[in-house]
């Protein structure tokens, strides 16, 4: 078994994270934060995704010696200038809610037409590796923001965020079925660009 470890206290994405790395590093086990005694997360204060998650997963590395990946995300609303960007977890101010953040979100685009309610997710992810090589990709997915919470799956601002690949139905991520997601997501389509590398990084050595 491969352990390697994720920058995240959030269950549903490490398993997420599980899932798609599998395919490519079959025996590979997803430690989180909440594997590790005494971790402490550091403070998220880069402006970009990419920057965020490049420190976290160096925080990884130093904290456990293993090889670590953390993902900065977020999602970014056209009507609000591309906010709440890096700020998406911590929108509505402390402590973190996903319930908070979507009520506040939903209320200031109250008033926005259907027309006008464009957003997409953005993730950067990080692999960083203990002598010190780092790599980071990006992924995005385009859709929109509906007018009210729907679905029980996903996490975030899933339950309110419609992805363009399923705008005939209407379905939110929180609605699609975990394989699906994970096909068009902004993390999933980061992760099967970087599974490969960390793949061949753990088969060197």
């Amino acid at each position: 078994m491969t352990r390697i470890f994720l920058a995240s206290a959030n269950a549903k994405k490490i398993l997420e994270m599980q899932r798609i790395l599998a395919e490519h590093v079959p025996d590979i086990e997803v430690l989180g934060i909440g594997d590790i005694e005494g971790y402490v997360e550091p403070v998220e204060d880069q402006p970009t995704f990419a920057g965020n998650a490049l420190l976290k997963a160096r925080a990884g590395v130093a904290a456990t010696g293993l090889p670590s990946v953390a993902d900065d995300s977020g999602l970014c609303v056209d009507a609000l200038n591309g906010m709440p960007g890096v700020l998406s977890a911590r929108w509505s101010g402390p402590p973190k809610s996903d319930e908070r953040n979507n009520d506040l979100l939903l209320a200031q685009l109250d008033d926005v037409p259907d027309e006008r309610r464009g957003a997409h997710f953005a993730c950067a992810v990080a692999w960083v590796q203990p002598e010190g090589r780092e790599r980071v990709v990006e992924g995005r997915m385009d859709g929109r923001i509906i007018r009210e919470v729907r679905g029980s799956g996903g996490f975030g601002y899933d339950v309110v965020f419609v992805a363009d690949e399923h705008a005939d139905e209407g379905l939110t991520s929180a609605e699609l079925e975990p394989a699906e997601k994970d096909r068009i997501s902004h993390r999933g389509r980061a992760l099967r660009e970087l599974a490969p590398y960390v793949a061949a990084d753990l088969a060197s050595g």
